[in-house]
C-alpha cells in the first residue's frame, strides 16, 4: 500500500512541476502578447498565441483536478480530446484542398498540442 502511495505522491509532483512549466510559459506569452500588441505584423501570429494561452489554461486546469480529485475525473475530458482528434483528422482529410494554408497549418498545430494533451493525461 505504501509504494501505492508513493508512486501517487510521485506522479502528483511530476503534475505539479508540470503546471509550474505550464504557468511559466503561459506567463512568459501574456507578457509577450502585452508588450508587443502594437508592433505584430501577423494577426494570426497573435491568434495562435492567445490559442495556445487557452489550451495551456485548460491542460492547468486538467492537471490540478487530478491532484486534488484523481484520475477518475479524467476520462470525460480524454474522451472529448479523442473525440476532437478523430473529428478534425477527417476534417482535414477531406477538405485540406480546400482550406488555406495558414488555416490548414493552424489546425495541424492544434491537433499536434491535442495529441500532447492526450499523452500528459495518461
Amino acid at each position: 500500500m505504501d509504494s501505492n502511495k508513493s508512486g501517487h505522491g510521485e506522479e502528483n509532483e511530476r503534475r505539479i512541476e508540470h503546471i509550474e512549466n505550464l504557468v511559466e510559459k503561459k506567463t512568459r506569452t501574456e507578457r509577450h502578447l502585452e508588450e508587443n500588441a502594437e508592433i505584430s505584423h501577423s494577426p494570426s501570429n497573435i491568434q495562435h498565441a492567445k490559442e495556445l494561452q487557452k489550451e495551456r489554461q485548460s491542460e492547468i486546469d486538467h492537471l490540478k483536478d487530478k491532484v486534488i480529485y484523481g484520475d477518475s475525473i479524467s476520462n470525460n475530458q480524454k474522451e472529448n480530446t479523442e473525440k476532437r482528434l478523430v473529428f478534425t483528422e477527417g476534417y482535414l482529410n477531406h477538405n485540406a484542398d480546400h482550406m488555406k494554408k495558414e488555416d490548414f497549418e493552424n489546425a495541424k498545430a492544434k491537433q499536434e498540442r491535442r495529441k500532447d494533451q492526450l499523452d500528459s493525461m495518461k
